[in-house]
């Protein structure tokens, strides 16, 4: 039986809950295509420098709308604007548009375009529009929708399985979301998704509810028990990710576009403040908001800054004051504090720092610049950086694990351009083992109570591959290919560590479920294009072995 609930007109009506078994195949007959699409066609004339000539627009809406927009405020891929390109120069962006970009879904454009087509597309993305759109407090505010009720939901799972061992996938190859029952690795219902969702669910601190942030800047709520929507809200035009904070009250949205975090209120997704990120008179695109549970604050990335916030958000938060005070106790403090609730305290940084990765005390945080050959350490209570990091072949941090070896807390990281992991000792800071692999990789994984990590090599050629590390010696022991010739990649572990699902990222294709200890696969579950999963249980406790 169907369910449904009313949604925004962005999405075509009904977005329905499905009993998973029965209707996972039919909604892959249609290939969906986001109904905005077409009606911005169009508008890139409009939006173009009248310098430019007809063809360069055509060319555009031709080659480049359907990812980055008609209008060139992003979809799929990033908003290509002069305010988002800041830190690449024209002639690098070139190279880009030939070549592609590792570790994203740009592709090479060297065989379709030639080399004069390919210098006026990029003049043409760093041209101004007549004028950005607004998406502040009022058009936020007027995107806002409540759809169901807490009063209205069931005081009892509607199933057998342990609720806390459910995992959410995102399915992007028709924008749906399955939830899946990690005890007996059956989907048990999917639900339509807002166009092109990030693959990261956070979850609220009792796993009970869901929170998905699309890259178009919607932010949705849904019950995991049923599967319904609870509320939706338009953050930002373009954006980057959600952050849900420790104690389950708040939520942080970082925007690439506008340049601002967003802070609302995770009962009801409604505005509490929009925050401008800005400093020595530019502005910033966020790359990406954490939560520091023992700090209870937001740890926020920046893209064109130098610098980390840091945003508390307890009651009883001291002062943030950026600058000298003579006293930063309440009432004491002399200075000029931020307005609104959500204050960040600036820590200035050496380099631009576009990746992160917390140690487990959240005292200290690695970060990378994309672009740079080494990272760092900084310490959030000194606030200055205290060890460099001999990392390059640009570290995917975001997607590292810590286990422990001894009596030493060692870090795993996978690279997206060298084929190899890092492994790092985070007392010492030094890299105490690069361990060789078949290509590089985006996605790696573990568990406590798994001596195993897992590893894709999804950004080379071997895409179809999986390779498995011992962390007790730091050798890898097995080399997979479930799906030959296939694109493999991201294992996300069920509560106990017993098993654990792996994605076949094809349109027609599947979660795999293996044993964690025999590395043998049970079953598929069919799934359109799966990108991100994540276990309820891990990620509410901060797994060390998944991200968070």
């Amino acid at each position: 039986m169907m369910r449904s609930f009313p949604i925004p007109s962005v999405i075509p009506a009904p977005l329905s809950v499905i009993p998973a078994q029965a209707g996972i195949q039919e909604s892959r007959k249609s290939r969906w295509c986001p109904p905005w699409m077409p009606a911005f066609a169009g508008m890139t004339m409009l939006l173009a420098t009248p310098a430019l000539a007809t063809d360069v627009n055509r060319l555009y809406t031709e080659t480049c709308a359907a990812c980055h927009g008609a209008d060139r405020l992003g979809a799929i891929g990033p908003a290509l604007l002069p305010e988002n390109l800041g830190r690449l120069k024209q002639a690098e962006a070139e190279k880009v548009v030939a070549e592609g970009r590792d570790a994203t879904q740009m592709p090479a454009f060297k065989d379709q375009l030639s080399a004069d087509q390919i210098k006026a597309l990029v003049k043409l993305v760093y041209s101004p529009v007549p004028a950005l759109p607004l998406w502040g407090a009022e058009e936020i505010k007027a995107s806002h929708l409540e759809v169901t009720k807490a009063a209205d939901l069931p005081a009892k799972s509607p199933f057998k399985a342990d609720p806390l061992n459910l995992f959410t996938v995102v399915e992007g190859g028709d924008h749906h979301v399955s939830i899946v029952d990690g005890d007996h690795m059956k989907p048990l219902y999917r639900f339509q998704s807002r166009f092109a969702l990030h693959g990261g669910a956070k979850y609220s601190p009792d796993g009970r509810f869901v929170y998905f942030a699309s890259r178009d800047g919607w932010i949705s709520k849904v019950d995991m028990w049923t599967g319904k929507l609870m509320a939706e809200i338009r953050a930002g035009i373009n954006t980057r990710n959600v952050a849900v904070s420790d104690d389950g009250r708040f939520l942080m949205v970082g925007n690439v576009l506008p340049h601002t975090l967003v802070a609302l209120d995770a009962s009801d997704l409604s505005l509490m403040q929009v925050i401008p990120v800005e400093g020595d008179g530019k502005t910033s695109r966020v790359s990406a908001v954490y939560t520091a549970p023992p700090r209870h604050s937001f740890i926020v990335a920046l893209r064109d800054l130098e610098e980390i916030w840091e945003i508390p958000y307890a009651d009883d938060a001291a002062p943030v004051i950026n600058g000298l005070a003579h006293s930063r106790e309440k009432g004491q403090e002399e200075g000029i504090g931020p307005h609104g609730r959500f204050g960040a305290l600036r820590i200035r940084t050496p380099d631009y720092l576009d990746d992160f990765f917390f140690d487990p005390g959240y005292e200290r945080v690695m970060g990378a610049s994309r672009d740079g050959k080494k990272g760092m350490v900084v310490d959030l209570d000194l606030k200055r950086k205290v060890a460099d990091l001999d990392l390059g072949g640009m570290p995917h941090l975001g997607s590292g694990i810590v286990f422990k070896q001894g009596d030493r807390y060692l870090m795993a990281t996978p690279h997206l351009k060298e084929a190899m992991v890092s492994i790092i000792d985070m007392t010492t800071w030094e890299t105490v083992k690069r361990i060789s692999t078949l290509g590089p990789g985006f996605f790696m994984r573990g568990h406590e109570n798994s001596p195993y990590a897992w590893v894709d090599v999804s950004m080379g050629k071997e895409k179809d591959a999986m390779q498995i590390i011992d962390t007790r010696t730091l050798e890898i022991v097995k080399t997979i290919r479930p799906a030959p010739g296939k694109l493999t990649r991201h294992v996300e572990f069920n509560r106990d560590g017993s098993k654990l699902l792996l994605s076949l990222s094809e349109k027609d294709g599947a979660v795999m479920v293996l044993d964690a200890k025999t590395f043998a696969e049970e079953k598929r579950l069919p799934m359109s294009a799966p990108i991100g999963k994540y276990n309820v249980w891990n990620k509410i406790n901060y797994s060390s072995g998944t991200s968070h």
